[in-house]
């Protein structure tokens, strides 16, 4: 294994320009886009099979974006070869990356970092990164994120001071477990200050661990939140964090209200995915600012045509300007986004203000051996049936406090098979959380609810049913 995932001199650079351009008006933003842009375009052509075939006899520097072909992440996992610079990556080589959790963080080839994404959208995916992007990722994450605090970020950049709690899937390469790992081994003096903790454990063990730790940050998922949330609501739960960062779902404005009532810390939100780590955080406003100078979003129809400004959209296409080692190019994010139109926000920010919808799965609240109920988190449940049980397409609808309805699309022996597995490790999970019992409901030739946005809601609670 390389260790070499870490260019001080680059990381240097990178956060100079992230500091200059973070005061940058439109146009200079969009010129700053269209450089990057064609430099993407040129190491593309270069280095990649798939777009020196899209790009053959066209000049880069004069390609319009709208004019290249949408992508999507099955498609770029079924021509996988074709769409990276190094021929050494393969997804062989990345499935034997990802199987080891010992290995999450640790770097690969020449210092290569990969994420394995959920499949959200039917289809795991797998995110190479090389130095350039992670550099890009670092500054932007450490530099643009709005601090309640920034007296303390001041007298403590390097947050030694702090006890930052991060709570989510823990088992799996995912980007936020990942890069948890890479900092505490970049920066061993971090190790006590930077600690995961998983969700997929008992929610009393969970409980008792971050009562042990004491936070005074929790970075973690809506969902998550509102959990410790009803856990410090009543009692079991004793922590004061300081600051709560959430992100990887929509953020409810009943939930923020909830989760910053409770602990009596301000909540700030973020937008980031596999195929672009921070794509935009929250300012003091509560306003999300898009890192435009990095990534180029466009908000689209169900025809991948343009929307305005001010209208949300069907879906959004994402194009990633750091990372030429494996091109994100119109790729089919499957969120519904709406940019703002407008100029410099009350922060002082000129980067682009979005509001973000989709990935709105429920918490589930099951009757528990006690008489209480108890809560089952969606990216939970979703990271059991994908990681343990291997099934990557699939839909839980509750019925009642006892039932979930689990529906896999598609028929034959092999849905016989993965009902099965998805049964086994759901009841398993049931008995650990202290249900009262789980009574798992297959629905062989059901089909896949799809909600308005076209996006398969994967856990539905039957409240939501209802509605």
């Amino acid at each position: 294994m390389s260790t070499l995932n870490f260019d001080p001199w680059q990381a240097g650079a990178v956060a100079l320009d992230v500091m200059a351009a973070s005061q940058l008006g439109p146009a200079p933003l969009a010129e700053r886009q269209a450089t990057r842009l064609a430099r993407l375009l040129r190491a593309a052509k270069e280095g990649t099979r798939r777009y020196a075939r899209v790009l053959h006899g066209r000049d880069p520097n004069g390609v319009a974006l709208a004019d290249l072909p949408v992508t999507n992440k099955a498609e770029l996992m079924r021509h996988f070869a074709d769409g990276v610079a190094d021929p050494r990556i393969t997804l062989e080589l990345l499935r034997r990356v990802t199987a080891d959790p010992r290995g999450i963080g640790e770097p690969f080839l020449d210092g290569y970092i990969v994420w394995e994404s959920s499949g959200t959208s039917g289809e795991p995916g797998y995110f190479v990164q090389g130095t350039q992007a992670l550099a890009v990722y670092d500054a932007l994450e450490g530099l643009r994120r709005g601090t309640p605090r920034p007296w303390r970020r001041l007298l403590d950049p390097m947050f030694l001071g702090e006890r930052i709690a991060f709570v989510g899937a823990t088992s799996g390469h995912f980007a936020s477990q990942v890069s948890v790992q890479r900092l505490r081994r970049l920066n061993p003096w971090m190790a006590h200050a930077l600690r995961s903790f998983s969700i997929l454990q008992r929610t009393a063990d969970l409980v008792d661990e971050l009562n042990r730790y004491a936070p005074t940050i929790i970075t973690t998922y809506p969902t998550a939140a509102a959990l410790l949330a009803d856990e410090a609501r009543r009692g079991a739960l004793q922590i004061h964090p300081q600051e709560i960062w959430t992100g990887g779902e929509t953020l409810q404005p009943a939930v923020r209200e909830g989760v910053e009532k409770v602990f009596g810390c301000p909540l700030r939100n973020s937008y980031g995915a596999s195929e672009f780590l921070a794509m935009a955080w929250e300012c003091d406003h509560g306003r999300l600012h898009l890192n435009a100078d990095w990534l180029i979003l466009e908000p689209v129809d169900a025809s991948h045509r343009p929307v305005p400004p001010g209208e949300l959209s069907h879906t959004t296409l994402l194009t990633n300007l750091a990372n030429p080692l494996q091109p994100i190019i119109r790729y089919d994010l499957g969120d519904q986004v709406r940019l703002w139109p407008g100029e410099r926000c009350a922060c002082g920010s000129c980067l682009p203000a979005l509001e973000v919808q989709g990935r709105r799965d429920d918490p589930l609240v099951m009757a528990g051996r006690d008489g209480r109920g108890v809560t089952l988190l969606p990216l939970a449940l979703s990271t059991l049936i994908e990681e343990e049980a291997g099934v990557f397409d699939f839909q839980l609808r509750q019925r009642d406090e006892h039932t979930l309805e689990l529906r896999l699309g598609f028929g034959g022996e092999a849905a016989r098979a993965a009902q099965s597995r998805c049964a086994a490790v759901l009841k398993a999970y049931g008995r650990r959380q202290g249900l009262a019992a789980l009574r798992i409901v297959a629905m062989p030739d059901a089909p896949l609810v799809h909600g308005r946005s076209g996006k398969v809601q994967r856990v539905v609670a039957a409240s939501a049913q209802a509605a």
